[in-house]
């Protein structure tokens, strides 16, 4: 695996650490729920050419550890993986319909990850003016 990727226009490592609920943070993705979660997750991941480093399914929220291209924003990424996954979850699986009027609650925490702490890109930037 390399440190960074590229597209046409841009050279990136853009990582994130994304974690969503089901509405009223219900525990309601347990066996068979869960395996099924992760195959989508990973489908829509291989579809738009995302890195997943590390996924965890727990009764009442998500973990995901993503890398993405430089052309999605971070809530065209959650959007992705919440549609698509409450869509198909809910067609196949009659019981979560009937607990929940939603599968996923609409908020979500996204955090950036990476090689550099925010202390050391400021001490480059400000080394610049000098050089």
């Amino acid at each position: 695996m390399t440190r960074y990727r590229r597209n046409a226009g841009a050279t990136f490592s853009l990582k994130f650490h994304i974690v969503w609920c089901p509405k009223y943070r219900r525990p309601v993705l347990v066996p068979p729920f869960d395996a099924r979660l992760k195959e989508i997750i990973a489908e829509v991941a291989a579809e738009a050419d995302m890195i997943i480093h590390a996924l965890e399914v727990m009764p009442d929220h998500v973990h995901l550890f993503v890398e993405a291209d430089a052309t999605l924003a971070v809530a065209e990424i959650v959007n992705r993986f919440k549609g698509r996954s409450s869509r198909l979850m809910r067609a196949e699986f009659p019981a979560l319909k009937s607990k929940l009027p939603t599968l996923w609650s609409r908020s979500y925490y996204a955090g950036s990850v990476g090689n550099v702490s925010a202390e050391a890109v400021k001490a480059y930037i400000a080394a610049q003016k000098g050089a």
